[in-house]
Formats: C-alpha cells, structure tokens, sequence
C-alpha cells in the first residue's frame, strides 16, 4: 500500500473513529485513482486539478451512480486535505471539481465579467500577477507550465508561446492582444524584480529555491486578488482559470479540437467535459430565438 494512504488511513481511525467500511472504502477510491494516475506517470501525492477532473469525468462516463461519484470526490477531497495539513502539498487540488448532483461532474468557473474583474484587480496591485492572469487566461495553461516558462519562451515571438506539458510533451498556444501586450510591459518591469548585475532565466523569477515563482505564490496572489475583485476567493483558483478559458471558448463557439491542443489534452474525451456550457446556451437560444417563445404559456 502506498505509505501515504497508509498514514491517512491510520489518522481517521485515530482521530475519527472511522469505521472498518470507510476505511476499506476509502483505500479501495484512493488506490483507484493511483491506479488512473499510473499511466499518466503521475505520482498520487503530485496529482493536479485536471487529475481530478479527468478521473471524476471517467467515473461519470463508467455510469457510477452519483452517490459512488460524491464518495469517491470525499475521499479524494480527505486525503489532500491531510496531505496539506501535514506540509506535504500547498495546494488543494479537489477543490477546482464540483460535487456531483445529478449525476454529474463538472468543472468550476467564472463568468467572464468575473474573470475581467481579476484582471482589472491585478492591474492596480502588481504588474507581474497581471501579465501571469492574462496569460493563463489566454491559453489556458496548467499553473505549473505557467510559472515555469522560460524568458526565451517569449523573446523572440509572443504572439505564439511553447509550452512543455505533462510528459514533456510540448504544444504552441496563441497569446491574444492583451496577453502580448502585458508580456511587453512585464519585460519592462522585470528588471526591476532583478537586482543590478542579475540575470535569471525565468520568465517570472524569484527567490524561491527553483529560482522562479512558486505555484504556491501564485495561489495566494490569486486569492488576495479575488478579494479584491469582490469574489469569494473559494472560487477562486489556477484551474478554475483553466476551467474558465476552456468553458468561455466552447461557449463562444469554439471547435473542441482546437480547445483540447490548447489545453494539451491527449484524449478528446477529457476535453468534452466542457461541453456543459452547451446546455445552457442551447435553452438561451430557445427562449430568445424561437418563434413562439414569450407567446406560449405553459
């Protein structure tokens, strides 16, 4: 067993007094998605929000009933939670998954006016966390491929940026107007992160032991800068972002291929998940378009 199941395990007998069924419950969700991740080479401990998001939408299309769906969503929400309460990750990677209702899984994400709120948030407080939102927003990128982007990653060209994903995959995402023009501003205002003489290789450079910003660092950023926007920050987090660009594309008519090289997902399975923005649309359409609508009274 895996020695993190094992002292997560060991902690809600300890502290809860879990029953032998939860527990056995419980190691039986969690060794499931280690066994998800094993292909993607994805430790369990590492797992991100696309993780998550990937594997709930893989229990949804099993036709797992919603209750199985919510139970295995707990477990995986417990164990991170424990692994953050033991300093073992900074992040909560559940938290970007809604709790499945009526039998579905789906993405969290802001409206637009949400999302252009941040953005006007990050443009009175700090040039670096705007040029970083505007680029996330603009290609949807993983926080990790984000933070880590190389300065010659846009030196040459920012008009189309390579990323390195998940397996060292690489893939091209275009940057829109106001992505570019945040970069050009950002290339002006890093000198000003360096100090006289230094030079580092990072696009956004810190004193962090990497050399560049953390995920963390961003994470908390990104918190302050929804309270400021006037968001929960509970709402509020890199894949929600993510969540975010992929859902407003499809709702603004993008094809799902060109959304899934995007977002660098290999199966286009994984990318059809966004396609509940479509529901929506589709009974706008019918309450605004159709000929008898406001006519008829039911």
């Amino acid at each position: 067993m895996n020695r993190q199941i094992e002292n997560f395990l060991e902690v809600i007998v300890a502290e809860r007094g879990a029953s032998p069924r939860t527990v056995h419950a419980y190691q039986s969700d969690l060794e499931d998605f280690e066994a998800f991740l094993k292909p993607r080479r994805v430790a369990l401990e590492k797992a991100d929000g696309e993780d998550v998001a990937d594997y709930m939408h893989l229990v949804l299309k099993n036709g797992l009933s919603a209750k199985t769906q919510a139970r295995r969503l707990s477990a995986l929400r417990e164990f991170y939670r424990f692994l953050y309460s033991e300093s073992l990750r900074d992040d909560l990677p559940t938290d970007c998954v809604d709790s499945p209702k009526t039998g579905k899984s789906l993405p969290k994400y802001l409206s637009e006016e949400e999302v252009l709120s941040l953005l006007r948030a990050a443009e009175q407080k700090d040039m670096r966390m705007k040029t970083m939102l505007e680029m996330l927003y603009a290609s949807g990128m993983r926080v990790s491929e984000l933070v880590s982007l190389p300065l010659a990653a846009v030196l040459h060209d920012n008009t189309m940026i390579e990323i390195i994903g998940k397996g060292s995959k690489p893939r091209l995402v275009p940057m829109d107007d106001p992505a570019r023009r945040a970069i050009e501003q950002w290339l002006i205002e890093r000198e000003k992160y360096l100090k006289r003489g230094r030079s580092s290789k990072w696009l956004f450079p810190s004193k962090a032991k990497q050399g560049y910003m953390t995920r963390d660092a961003f994470f908390k950023s990104l918190k302050k800068l929804a309270l400021a926007a006037g968001i929960d920050p509970s709402r509020v987090s890199p894949h929600v972002i993510r969540h975010s660009f992929a859902s407003h594309l499809i709702a603004h008519d993008a094809d799902l291929r060109s959304v899934q090289k995007m977002l660098g997902h290999a199966d286009i399975a994984t990318t059809e998940i966004y396609t509940h923005v479509l529901e929506d649309r589709l009974k706008k359409i019918v309450e605004t378009k159709h000929p008898l609508s406001g006519v008829r009274k039911i």
